[in-house]
């Protein structure tokens, strides 16, 4: 377990792989003409040793990165 990283949401609750989170402000997303708007939902999300962040499903869009700081848990 010591390699395990712990990666937390805006509220400091720890995060595991597959939970659903919210997204607290509107994004912009690299690639995209549309951004992710405040309240959109991430389902089955994947932590990575990348920056400490999170990749996940969103209707529309796969495989996004986003920064913990942007999230909490839904």
């Amino acid at each position: 377990m010591d390699n395990e990283i712990e990666v937390k949401d805006a509220n400091g609750n720890v995060l595991r792989n597959g939970d659903t989170v919210i997204v607290i402000k509107d994004l912009k997303v690299k690639g995209s003409s549309s951004g992710l708007k405040q309240g959109t939902k991430v389902k089955n999300i994947r932590l990575t040793d990348e920056l400490e962040g999170l990749t996940g499903k969103i209707d529309g869009m796969k495989g996004i990165y986003i920064k913990p700081e942007y999230v909490k848990k839904g």
